[in-house]
């Protein structure tokens, strides 16, 4: 059986460092607020070239603690896309503010840059673009059209730890971004975690007051905060992959152009990546008219693969019953075609010959 991911193989490949760091925290005896997680702020905040980074417990705190702290709440609007993971739009409706949905481009699978001012209002106050399987969004003209509307941009970075837009990491372009450190991510934690960066720091420090119960100073609150706090064992975690963060990166782009290169006389529709983006390929998404049954076919012959979205938000009962109802076509046509398939650092190449060849082999039929 090839799984579709094996954290196993990776812990295996650093096991003496993270074994070593786990322990420096359990010997310190302090885990929440402490060195670890400061010192990973830091570093994670010169490794994307930005100025604050705030450790907090989820990327789904993150996006709502984002959305939040820009003051986003009812009868404002959020522009974004519905191919993603549920998160990014919870973040608006459960600040009280309404999700705008338009469409994504055909070939990232990014938000549709030439969809977004026409879906704008005078109640608008943010865009939130999803760099989507690794991929960037088409970031220049978003902050264009943010400056002339007086928008904020929030990046949902989550699944782009690493990827660069014309020479930029990602996270470092909007007014602020999010990043979830799930297990799965290229930079994972061993549990839920997840970090806000920004370059403002009167943003920086509200937000690390809001994910502290509103905080600075230990029983003294200026706010109704939360408590959505990195711990010091999944920040010195982070710490120990972050230096391995670029190698495992090149190594998942080496396996996409594998995967590119066998799959070419196939039936199926392989990843784009744009001159001016370093796709991280988080996720290696192809298409196929026949999906389903492909993917029923790689099941039976031991490829795990996942769908990465089957139901687009839009589409999403708790949406639905939310009253949203409108017609997303590229969203809803891909939707049916995508397939993940495994891509991660330690994917050996054996593997990714035989997906390939069952693939093409199945388009044969």
């Amino acid at each position: 059986m090839i799984p579709f991911v094996d954290l196993k193989r990776e812990y295996h490949e650093i096991k003496e460092e993270i074994d070593s760091a786990i322990q420096r925290v359990l010997e310190s005896g302090w885990f929440i607020l402490g060195e670890e997680l400061r010192k990973f702020e830091e570093e994670f905040a010169k490794y994307l070239g930005v100025k604050h980074v705030i450790g907090v417990n989820s990327g789904s705190d993150a996006l709502y603690l984002a959305v939040k702290a820009l003051g986003i709440g009812p009868g404002d609007e959020v522009i974004t896309v519905s191919h993603t993971f549920i998160s990014t739009v919870d973040a608006i409706v459960r600040n009280g503010a309404k999700p705008v949905f338009v469409d994504i481009d055909p070939e990232t699978y990014t938000i549709d840059v030439n969809q977004i001012e026409k879906a704008i209002t005078e109640r608008t106050k943010a865009i939130i673009p999803v760099h989507i399987y690794g991929h960037p969004a088409d970031m220049d003209p978003i902050m264009r059209i943010a400056e002339e509307y007086g928008l904020y941009v929030i990046e949902d970075a989550s699944q782009a730890h690493g990827a660069e837009y014309k020479g930029r990491k990602v996270g470092s372009i909007g007014h602020v971004a999010c990043f979830s450190f799930y297990p799965t991510k290229n930079l994972g934690a061993y549990g839920d975690a997840g970090a806000i960066v920004t370059n403002d720091y009167e943003l920086a420090e509200k937000l690390r007051m809001m994910r502290n119960y509103g905080s600075l100073k230990k029983y003294y609150h200026e706010f109704i905060g939360v408590n959505s706090r990195l711990d010091e064992i999944q920040a010195t975690i982070l710490r120990v992959k972050l230096r391995h963060l670029d190698e495992w990166n090149d190594r998942r782009r080496r396996i996409a152009k594998i995967y590119n290169e066998l799959l070419e006389d196939s039936e199926v529709i392989v990843p784009v990546e744009k001159e001016w983006a370093k796709h991280v390929y988080h996720l290696y998404v192809i298409r196929h008219k026949d999906r389903d049954k492909l993917q029923q076919h790689l099941l039976k012959n031991g490829i795990k693969t996942q769908i990465h979205y089957p139901v687009p938000v839009h589409l999403q009962k708790a949406y639905l019953d939310l009253g949203i109802r409108m017609k997303l076509p590229v969203t809803e046509r891909i939707s049916l075609e995508i397939l993940s398939l495994p891509i991660y650092p330690w994917l050996k190449e054996k593997e990714i010959v035989k997906t390939c060849s069952l693939i093409c082999n199945y388009d044969k039929r």
